[in-house]
């Protein structure tokens, strides 16, 4: 089996897999994903095969939304690859890529490394800055049942792994916590370039979101 033909049978394993996924983590989200990753390579002396394949399965079972297992995303992504031909060596650079492609708390250290991870990372990362991050964060934050902001709940900076995943607080909290931190967590240049713009767009809605609700305008 060629790559292009796995690459064919990837999108369309992923697309059938998520076809009622929540709205900020569903083939929409995967496919922007995936499109930044192609794009960060262009700079990059990385293998683009691996890229695609960690890109299209990074969010093939979320723990989020599977009781904060994070065993079942890696295990399916294997079991798919295996269906497709894909060298063991490959199959688990792609899994490390899924295991640690996550922010999972501004304290978490990260184990492995490789320049494919790094643009698989960034290319996720982008996707949860600007003006898709905001709705994204809104609309997890409603699908979970959570307040949109509430002034006496202060954003904790300093959770464990498991603290942020257990985290119930106020949709706004999460720009603090998570989300605004992101650009100066990017490790390619094209990533940082991108994530820059992306991060005043974020600081300049608060800026507004505080206002209104204020009343100030």
């Amino acid at each position: 089996m060629n790559k292009s033909e796995v690459i064919r049978n990837t999108v369309k394993f992923v697309q059938k897999t998520l076809a009622n996924a929540e709205g900020g983590h569903d083939w929409f989200h995967i496919e922007r994903v995936y499109k930044n990753a192609k794009l960060i390579t262009k700079r990059e002396n990385a293998d683009l095969f691996i890229v695609k394949l960690g890109a299209l399965l990074h969010d093939i079972a979320d723990y989020k939304f599977h009781n904060g297992d994070e065993s079942k995303g890696p295990e399916i992504a294997a079991e798919f690859l295996k269906t497709q031909d894909v060298s063991d060596q490959d199959t688990a650079h792609i899994i490390k890529i899924i295991e640690n492609v996550s922010f999972k708390g501004g304290n978490e250290k990260q184990i492995f490394n490789s320049i494919e991870l790094k643009i698989v990372q960034d290319a996720d990362r982008l996707d949860a800055l600007g003006a898709i991050g905001i709705a994204r964060t809104f609309n997890y934050g409603g699908f979970k049942g959570r307040a949109l902001y509430d002034p006496r709940i202060e954003p904790n900076l300093n959770m464990t792994k498991e603290q942020y995943k257990a985290s119930t607080a106020p949709t706004i909290n999460h720009f603090y916590e998570k989300l605004l931190l992101l650009k100066d967590l990017m490790n390619t240049e094209t990533g940082q370039k991108i994530a820059e713009e992306r991060h005043r767009f974020m600081e300049n809605y608060l800026h507004q979101f505080y206002r209104e609700w204020e009343g100030l305008a």
